[in-house]
């Protein structure tokens, strides 16, 4: 089966890698490469035939991986970290990268073009680990995870002019002009990007987002990605490059958050063959022959991204225990390491041996880096009984665009009318649509509009659902909600969640992933027809009030067989035969009344008038089920449920303290 074989082992393995990753409580990707490892040709079983092919393939994973981070990335996540990222981050990765250097040339021996790629890589640290352990830990949103991510964030961007410049600098010995050259290629490619970025790729995805087609949207985003990639390679740049620069332009369009929500699966099936392709490379017996240097190695790049990290965190206005969590959370190589170590070698920048000590390097570093950050505070502990410095404990930083919200997912007929009566009410809302043009409406009403399936996490993000108090799932298609559902429950459990079903078997379902509430429009709708026909017939509002009560706890609570219950019935008999006149009333303590703190009961309206309290209200606050000990004031209103007799005799009872 040539490559097809191929793939269905690696798919295979990398499932298998992955999953003894994952138990391990370490990255997939640690389980990829291990995949990689197993099934490349310097180990024993199965064994990948057309690594070339594979490799190729691969390409498509790097293309797609920078594109998929260019589109998470912002112009505006680099302001929000401001000085440490912007001052710090760039001399992080030069501090890094020339001690990288040094030590590969005069300890382990390397030519100068080689240990420029080395130097290169120890200056990256893993976003993908970085970010598991700051939300395993619970400190992501604490200052050090602040300073961590800012950092992160500025290497990461420094991976295209890597890519950009190690390539050329192999390629030509270091010459200038060349480098010179490659730079002016740059800013052309980037000058023509931001044109056809802000003009004509919003545009185009404009029209094929109004088409309604999931499938013609996704082809789109994959086209423009690798398609602009394999232009820039064309024109002398880095394939890798050209994705990156097209995923940031279009990160600043409303379609960023879909795009990226769809893209993420083919990133990762693709991300699979790239470290699969790389762990290929991988040789154990390199290992064996030079655990002396790989030893030396990892103890360098742990020591020194750790000091650098954590010394510029302190200079920096961080404290306490903050700057070992940086530097001990950010003292590995990581994955972008991986994409710099195979362009080198297929530009011949490294060799095999190369190539085998960082992969080495990088994987060892990465499995440490969970028990190196867990270390941090009690070796901050440590320390500060020698410097007599009080421990000072991770201060939580202050959620950026937090807002006790609510999240309207679905513009159609059930989310328009909803977001009419909170805007009356002035409700703070956020509205994510799928259909375009939906969503374009809302947005010249004013609204705050996200486009984007609300499936995908990354488009409730967006929505700051995890900063939610409401989420109201208006749409009618299970698969959806069921989505929106447990993704909030995972982001936010404190979300009080309201969503539609379309029949009792989707209620029950939606019932047990612990919605709050759910609606049946039909059910509503054939309320409210019932209600049309019983004032036809003359009942009264408190009685057709009663009626739908009890068939919305009867058809929300536990769903029954058979039609109509007996309640049903006994309640339809008692509509016949009540009088017309029975109703509810509001009436207003009168301001000169001497109820003072009096209660209901000691009042004894029901008593004495026949009617019955069953709500008061307060101001802009009230009571749907008063007791008898509930205190009336003057200017509180008070429902009473009776006939029109009963009614006023309640009113003249309230009447009868007022002071004359």
């Amino acid at each position: 089966m040539g490559i097809a074989a191929d793939l269905v082992l690696i798919v295979v393995a990398g499932v298998i890698g992955g999953a003894i990753a994952h138990r391990l409580g370490q990255p997939l990707l640690v389980g990829y490469i291990l995949a990689g490892v197993a099934v490349g040709p310097h180990t024993a079983g199965p064994t990948v035939v057309e690594i070339r092919d594979i490799e190729l393939l691969a390409e498509i994973g790097i293309a797609l991986l920078l594109f998929a981070l260019g589109l998470e990335l912002r112009f505006g996540d680099l302001v929000r970290v401001r000085r440490l990222a912007l001052i710090g981050g760039p001399i992080q990765i030069l501090v890094t990268g020339i001690l990288g250097v040094v030590f590969a040339e005069s300890i382990l021996g390397w030519e100068r073009i080689p240990a420029l790629w080395m130097g290169a890589m120890i200056s990256l640290s893993s976003t993908m680990v970085v970010l598991k352990l700051l939300l395993n830990e619970g400190k992501a949103d604490a200052v050090a995870g602040r300073a961590m991510v800012g950092l992160l964030v500025v290497q990461d961007l420094a991976v295209a002019p890597m890519l950009i410049i190690l390539p050329r600098v192999s390629d030509v010995g270091g010459a200038f002009d060349e480098v010179a050259l490659t730079f002016l290629r740059a800013a052309v490619f980037l000058a023509a990007m931001i044109l056809i970025g802000t003009r004509v790729m919003p545009f185009l995805l404009r029209r094929i987002a109004r088409w309604g087609s999931r499938e013609l949207f996704l082809i789109t985003v994959m086209a423009l990605g690798v398609g602009i990639g394999y232009g820039t390679h064309l024109f002398g740049l880095s394939f890798a490059f050209g994705s990156f620069v097209a995923g940031m332009v279009l990160s600043e369009s409303e379609f960023a958050h879909q795009a990226v929500g769809d893209i993420v699966p083919l990133r990762d099936v693709f991300g699979l063959l790239f470290f699969a392709s790389a762990g290929m490379l991988f040789d154990p017996r390199y290992l064996l022959a030079n655990l002396p240097v790989v030893i030396a190695t990892i103890i360098f790049v742990v020591v020194l991204k750790a000091v650098v990290c954590g010394s510029l965190a302190r200079v920096f206005g961080r404290r306490g225990v903050e700057p070992w969590l940086v530097g001990l959370g950010l003292a590995q190589m990581g994955e972008f390491s991986f994409l710099l170590a195979r362009t080198g070698v297929s530009t011949g920048g490294l060799s095999d041996d190369h190539y085998a000590l960082a992969l080495t390097v990088a994987l060892a570093t990465m499995v440490l880096s969970p028990g190196l950050f867990r270390a941090a505070t009690p070796l901050h502990r440590v320390a500060s009984r020698f410097a007599r410095e009080p421990v000072a404990a991770p201060v939580a930083a202050a959620l950026e665009d937090t807002h006790d919200h609510t999240v309207i997912v679905g513009y159609g007929r059930t989310g328009r009318p909803a977001a009419e009566v909170m805007r009356q009410i002035e409700v703070p809302f956020t509205i994510v649509e799928l259909n375009h043009a939906l969503s374009e409406v809302a947005r010249t009403l004013g609204f705050d509009v996200v486009w984007g399936d609300a499936s995908r996490p990354e488009v409730l993000a967006a929505a700051h659902a995890d900063q939610a108090r409401l989420v109201l799932v208006a749409v009618h298609d299970i698969t959806t909600t069921r989505a929106v559902v447990k993704h909030v429950r995972r982001i936010n459990p404190a979300a009080h969640i309201v969503a539609t079903a379309r029949n009792p078997v989707e209620l029950v379902e939606l019932a047990d992933l612990g919605i709050h509430e759910v609606v049946q429009p039909e059910l509503e709708a054939g309320l409210e027809m019932a209600r049309q026909v019983l004032v036809a017939y003359d009942k009264s509002p408190a009685d057709i009030q009663i009626f739908s009560d009890v068939v919305r706890e009867e058809m929300y609570g536990p769903i029954r067989a058979g039609g109509l219950s007996k309640r049903y019935t006994e309640i339809l008999s008692d509509l016949g035969t009540s009088q017309s006149n029975t109703a509810i009333q509001w009436i207003r303590v009168p301001s000169s009344s001497r109820v003072g703190e009096r209660s209901i009961g000691e009042l004894q309206i029901r008593t004495r008038s026949g009617a019955t309290v069953i709500a008061t209200a307060r101001g802009r606050r009230g009571n749907a089920n008063p007791g008898a000990e509930t205190k009336l004031r003057p200017g509180d209103r008070v429902a009473v449920l009776g006939t029109l007799e009963e009614r006023r005799a309640a009113q003249e009872l309230l009447e009868a303290y007022t002071t004359p």
